[in-house]
């Protein structure tokens, strides 16, 4: 009779009386290991804890609803051999472990994608080596860790904060999109007596608000760290710079004592993100000047708020700060709000801000900013023909101008890596640099600084080194969303760069006046429109602005990527009342088919 072997919890950290939400196996299953057993959830993270023995279940002694913690028999498994070391559960954070041993110089991988991945030179192997190094943990730099992971390569993932998720969990895209939501709803609130529903004035508790964010941030952080583990990615704390090809000095964490350590590595993928861009003569040291990060913090909410930069950066953080009482005032050096973009998309979000701001002054440019008791005095200048406006008092100011390549500061010119004056690193379609083992993605490559299409690089980057053929970055379009209230979204071409650019396009739009849902959700003042080459009737681009674009641009944007023709999206069949259906509808419009409509005129260039 083969052994019966008791299957426990694992360690999941500092997670005690954590609920069974859902059994997988039942008496009889014949199971693996790494199978899952049971879904956990707590009130941070949900995570599925793996199996640690293979065989047959002999018994379950767990049920949906039960509490239970590191130790807590799950199953009873009757199989042969002893069972291996328990798997962490994915999703639950990782525990504090001490450096890792040296590891054998061809890694742990055995599989025929490493030993088709390109063998560099020979170099002497540090204590710590491996096969890809990943520098940086953003959605990027994760993505990348994880998929070579997946591929059967040893990973090593650095890090220089505490928290893997870069930038865009811990301070940016998540947390930001948090207090955004925040915002709508109460914006929708207030805006709820034109339909005949008041509510009372909302009262803010900063410390909750700040709860929450934080707790959305750790719970994504901590999932981020679980899959590290399952996936079995080594992790590194500290600052990285390239002292060769080959090996990189990991200070201010390293080895846990703070001396320097070197790691070695047939291969890397740069994936350092970027960093605020920061205007001279401004005083950042004094607590009232904000940046993105610190605004996110909610600090508290100031009387009045000038915000330098009317990107979407500087418009998010506007939003959040105008629901929760701020007086905001924005300035913009362009000629426009979210410069870039097309301007029939920006009008009715710069119309409904105009009515709710302070004062939005575009063409002009902060000349000084001067600190005393009374808050921090602005002093304007034009950046074009438009008069400045007056000298004024703010109680904060927030610089969001922008962002900028952490190219320089990485000792890539010891590596050979070439780097243009803006720090930014050229690839090729694989995100090869010019050193052929080492890639860059993300914020460090040319393109939008977009979370997305770092992510997308960073499979193409993993798949390389796997050897995969014809790995390669190839997109028509990548799309850009500016979660203000409305959202702006659009991918592919602009009329903005085809103008620029000499293209020539047809444009067609539907506007949200005429939908159903639109009228009913107060979003009349939205509209979609369509970009289509006049002799191929391709879609070449699209734009939507209104509540929900950032979710609707997704379709324009499979039709962009698939080649597909203005017809094929006027063919499909939308739900109705849907403000998806605008989509449609515009290409209704394209082919002269739209009843919703009266008879419209089509614009071409």
């Amino acid at each position: 009779m083969s052994p019966l072997v008791e299957v426990p919890v694992p360690d999941i950290g500092d997670f005690t009386d954590v609920p069974v939400t859902e059994v997988f196996v039942s008496v009889g299953d014949a199971i693996a290991i790494e199978d899952p057993i049971v879904e956990l959830e707590s009130d941070k993270a949900s995570f599925e804890v793996p199996s640690s023995a293979a065989g047959t279940v002999k018994e379950v002694r767990v049920r949906v609803g039960d509490k239970v913690g590191e130790g807590t028999v799950l199953i009873v498994v009757e199989g042969d051999g002893e069972p291996a070391e328990p798997a962490p559960p994915a999703g639950a954070p990782a525990p504090e472990v001490e450096a890792p041993a040296a590891q054998p110089a061809v890694g742990r991988s055995t599989t025929t994608a490493a030993e088709q991945a390109d063998a560099p030179d020979d170099f002497e192997r540090a204590e710590v080596h491996a096969q890809v190094l990943v520098l940086g943990s953003g959605p990027g730099g994760y993505s990348a860790a994880f998929r070579a992971a997946d591929l059967g390569l040893d990973v090593l993932l650095v890090e220089r904060y505490p928290s893997l998720g870069g930038v865009c969990l811990n301070v940016g895209c998540i947390p930001s999109k948090a207090l955004l939501h925040v915002a709508k709803v109460m914006a929708e609130a207030a805006e709820s007596a034109d339909h005949g529903v008041t509510f009372g004035e909302p009262t803010v508790d900063l410390d909750a608000l700040r709860a929450h964010k934080e707790q959305v941030v750790a719970r994504l952080t901590q999932g981020v760290a679980g899959m590290a583990q399952r996936r079995k990615v080594r992790v590194l704390q500290g600052e990285g710079r390239f002292t060769g090809p080959h090996h990189l000095e990991l200070t201010s964490g390293g080895d846990g004592d703070g001396s320097p350590q070197t790691v070695s590595f047939e291969h890397a993928i740069i994936a350092a993100g970027s960093s605020v861009v920061r205007l001279p003569g401004i005083p950042y040291d004094d607590p009232r000047v904000w940046d993105s990060t610190r605004a996110l913090e909610l600090p508290e909410i100031p009387g009045r708020l000038l915000v330098i930069g009317g990107g979407i950066i500087g418009l998010e953080m506007a939003t959040v700060y105008d629901a929760l009482g701020a007086k905001v005032t924005v300035v913009e050096l362009s000629d426009g709000l979210i410069p870039g973009c097309d301007r029939d998309l920006v009008k009715p979000l710069q119309t409904r801000l105009a009515a709710r701001y302070e004062a939005i002054h575009t063409g002009v440019r902060v000349e000084s900013l001067e600190p005393s008791d009374d808050g921090l005095t602005a002093t304007f200048a034009a950046a074009g023909d438009g008069e400045p406006p007056a000298p004024a008092t703010f109680d904060a100011v927030l610089v969001a101008v922008g962002r900028a390549a952490n190219g320089k500061g990485l000792g890539l010119d010891q590596a050979g890596v070439a780097v243009t004056d803006r720090g930014q690193i050229e690839v090729d379609p694989a995100r090869r640099t010019n050193v052929p083992h080492l890639y860059a993605i993300g914020d460090l490559t040319p393109g939008p600084m977009l979370a997305h299409k770092a992510t997308h690089e960073a499979h193409v980057a993993a798949e390389a080194i796997a050897g995969q053929a014809g790995a390669a970055f190839d997109v028509r379009g990548i799309p850009s969303v500016a979660y203000t209230d409305p959202e702006i979204a659009w991918v592919g071409l602009t009329e903005t760069q085809a103008e620029a650019d000499g293209i020539d396009y047809e444009v067609v739009a539907f506007p949200w006046a005429a939908s159903g849902r639109a009228l009913a959700t107060g979003g009349s003042a939205g509209k979609t429109k369509l970009l289509v080459d006049p002799a191929s009737r391709r879609v070449l681009g699209a734009g939507i602005v209104g509540p929900n674009a950032g979710e609707l641009i997704a379709e324009p944007g499979f039709a962009l990527e698939m080649g597909a023709d203005v017809a094929d999206l006027a063919l499909t069949v939308h739900a109705h009342p849907t403000l998806s259906e605008s989509v449609g509808l515009a290409a209704e419009v394209a082919e002269g088919t739209v009843t919703d409509l009266p008879p419209q005129r089509k614009r071409t260039r």
